[in-house]
């Protein structure tokens, strides 16, 4: 069987066309993985509802609601392999999911809304979930340099990940304002147990955030230690289209 390494803004995936077959997709997940240093897994399935549907697992093989990098790759996979065309829909397990190709690099997927957005879960740290069930996220600002500081802060962005405040565990998402519109990213992903080079989701939820304080007023050009990431937001109704790079790194023939 083939299976295809991906790359969305440093967000690692390996992916495989999993129609009419019979697989243990978890233990996939973490073979696979571990064999790369994935962040996560998708297979592609069957849909009666969208063109296709999106199985996502993370690295320690639990499963993701949905990841937004992972669906930008996913949509230029079903492109590439002519499973869908240039607009497409997506089935997740928060929901349908959007996907455009602007060429063929590029791709824009169509997150799911919040289904939760409390400003105050945790003091100023924000708690945000996509689509439902939600993909959860703990946002909050950070004063300092924010990559720089990055060891500084694991233990504390660990711990977050598994406070009592977030009952489902979180992806921890700190921001640092660079400017009107414009932050720079740093994600402790929940599945990883690690900093990720991305987190297209997260992405989503800092703009959501930043949206329903005020503080958004264009596109959010977003700085991720693997690459920049654009979120386009809409009130009535609210849409948060995530923009960005995809990757083909390499195809690989296995037994499995």
């Amino acid at each position: 069987m083939q299976v295809t390494y991906m790359n969305g803004a440093g967000n690692d995936f390996m992916v495989l066309d999993a129609r009419g077959k019979q697989l243990d997709l978890s233990a996939l997940a973490r073979t696979l993985c571990e064999k790369t240093g994935a962040d996560g897994f998708m297979a592609v399935d069957v849909s009666k509802t969208a063109d296709f549907r999106l199985h996502f697992y993370n690295a320690d093989g639990s499963r993701g609601e949905m990841c937004g990098n992972g669906a930008r790759c996913i949509c230029r996979y079903a492109y590439d392999h002519g499973i869908a065309g240039p607009e497409m829909t997506v089935q997740t397990d928060a929901g349908p999911v959007l996907g455009w190709r602007l060429s063929e690099d590029t791709y824009r997927v169509r997150l799911n809304n919040p289904s939760v957005l409390d400003l105050h879960r945790k003091g100023d740290i924000a708690y945000v979930e996509l689509g439902s069930p939600g993909v959860p996220h703990a946002v909050a600002e950070y004063p300092g340099d924010l990559w720089r500081d990055r060891e500084k802060l694991r233990e504390q962005m660990k711990a977050l990940r598994f406070d009592p405040a977030f009952p489902k565990g979180a992806n921890v998402n700190f921001y640092q304002w660079l400017g009107e519109n414009e932050v720079r990213l740093l994600t402790y992903e929940r599945g990883v147990e690690d900093f990720t080079l991305a987190c297209g989701t997260g992405t989503g939820s800092v703009a959501a955030v930043l949206h329903a304080q005020g503080r958004l007023t264009a596109p959010l050009k977003a700085h991720n230690p693997g690459g920049t990431l654009t979120i386009t937001l809409t009130a009535a109704p609210q849409t948060l289209d995530l923009e960005g790079p995809t990757q083909v790194v390499r195809e690989y023939d296995m037994c499995i």
